[in-house]
């Protein structure tokens, strides 16, 4: 009996130390679980923050990749406005320069303008000295026929007091007075004509 009570109590006991060797199995089982889990949380954490930084460093790529972008961007601007600046600086260059050329063909033609009226000035005093020859000319030759119609108007007369003269002397004869008419100092001769 009492054997069976020893052995009783050490299978007792056995089973006791199974039982808590179980146990403790178990509990080195649920801790090295446990620590597989805190492991694979760790790495899942770590993953996370992987993929975090990941992310992040993604992120600043972006970021760098768009500052470069817009600072490409920038640059075509720039170039488009050095571009523009260059257009309208040329045209303003275009735009002085054909006024350069306007006014020197403005000064061109108000020279010749000036040429033509100095011309015409000149061919109007040509006239008006031309007409004032021809008038001097007129004169001239109306001083010449007046004078020419004088001579013969002279002429004429000559010849009509010739012609009186003559028919006088046909029918008159002078008689001379030698006595003074008034005081000596005004004295003069008288001749009177008496019909025969």
């Amino acid at each position: 009996m009492i054997r069976r009570k020893k052995r009783r109590k050490i299978r007792r006991k056995t089973k006791k130390d199974e039982k808590t060797e179980e146990k403790k199995e178990e509990k080195k089982d649920d801790k090295k679980e446990e620590k597989k889990e805190d492991k694979k949380e760790d790495k899942t954490e770590e993953k996370k923050e992987e993929k975090k930084d990941e992310k992040k460093e993604d992120k600043k790529e972006e970021k760098t990749e768009e500052k470069k972008e817009e600072k490409k961007d920038d640059k075509k601007e720039e170039k488009k406005e050095d571009k523009k600046d260059e257009k309208s600086e040329d045209k303003k260059e275009e735009k002085t320069e054909e006024k350069k050329e306007e006014k020197k063909d403005d000064k061109k033609e108000e020279k010749k303008e000036d040429k033509k009226e100095e011309k015409t000035e000149e061919k109007k005093e040509e006239k008006k000295d031309e007409k004032k020859e021809d008038k001097k000319e007129e004169k001239t030759e109306e001083k010449k026929e007046e004078k020419k119609d004088e001579k013969k108007e002279d002429k004429k007369e000559e010849k009509t007091e010739e012609k009186n003269e003559e028919k006088k002397d046909e029918k008159l004869s002078l008689i001379h007075i030698s006595e003074p008419t008034r005081q000596a100092e005004i004295s003069y001769a008288v001749f009177c004509l008496k019909k025969k």
